[in-house]
């Protein structure tokens, strides 16, 4: 984008709002068949931007509600999506709305400054069975370990939620281009928890306190509230060493982690 662009309106619209949309036919094709899920369902949509990605939903599923938060490209979208079975375009905020009650899926090329707060209205709908966003590359990789590191988020919602990375979307297949790649960021829910409902509050404690970084190591962390021996149980289980950093933990040990600490009965 030039200068000139960048002072216009909508060059400061695009600025403010995130907006670079994808533009690849055949990327768009592909991401809509995996985000969809099956010819049944329902999908909404966040960032519809002017409905590329929307009408190529339309054609796996069987209901797309579709957000977009700037009236120029809405206007696009009601346009393009015009005629389209099963499509509602809504001109607004989605993390002003309410998540659907039955069963959908979380779609969308999403703007960068506002993914943060997207997945978290994505993890807190009870219906969402799925989210698969297109995301700034390096926010998909801290959120599933790619740096063989685990974040806070990732490790506070494992028992319900499996967190994957999926393509690289280079930067040329969007318009405007932006500084940098993108990529899928796959959430599914679990058909199974990995602990019983009763089992969570005992895990969020651990993994809370874990992540205080008081005493610089997990081990020291976690030997605030509860005694070295069962801590020392806990490593062992997990096959952890006592000097590992929190970040290094995958979450498949801090369930272990958890089940030690907090045995269930």
């Amino acid at each position: 984008m030039n200068h000139r662009n960048r002072t216009t309106p909508r060059g400061r619209a695009r600025r403010e709002l995130s907006q670079n949309f994808l533009a690849d036919t055949g990327v768009i094709a592909r991401y809509a068949r995996d985000a969809a899920g099956g010819p049944g369902g329902l999908v909404v949509e966040a960032g519809a931007g002017d409905g590329r990605i929307t009408a190529a939903l339309a054609a796996h599923a069987r209901e797309v509600i579709a957000y977009e938060i700037d009236p120029v490209m809405a206007a696009r979208l009601r346009d393009r999506c015009r005629g389209l079975p099963g499509v509602t375009c809504v001109t607004g905020d989605l993390l002003a709305a309410r998540p659907p009650r039955g069963p959908f899926r979380l779609a969308g090329g999403i703007p960068y400054a506002a993914t943060s707060r997207i997945v978290a209205w994505a993890l807190a709908a009870p219906a969402m069975e799925a989210a698969t966003l297109i995301t700034q590359r390096e926010y998909a990789r801290k959120r599933t370990g790619d740096y063989g590191r685990w974040s806070r988020l990732t490790v506070r919602t494992w028992p319900e939620f499996s967190w994957r990375l999926g393509d690289r979307v280079p930067r040329d297949r969007f318009r405007p281009v932006p500084r940098v790649d993108s990529a899928v960021l796959r959430l599914d829910r679990r058909a199974e928890p990995l602990l019983p409902p009763e089992a969570l509050p005992g895990y969020l404690h651990c993994v809370d306190l874990g992540f205080t970084g008081k005493g610089g190591t997990l081990h020291a962390s976690l030997r605030t509230a509860y005694p070295r021996r069962r801590v020392d149980a806990a490593f062992r289980a997990a096959a952890l060493s006592r000097d590992i950093i929190v970040a290094h933990v995958h979450p498949a040990q801090w369930i272990t982690l958890a089940r030690t600490l907090h045995p269930h009965r």
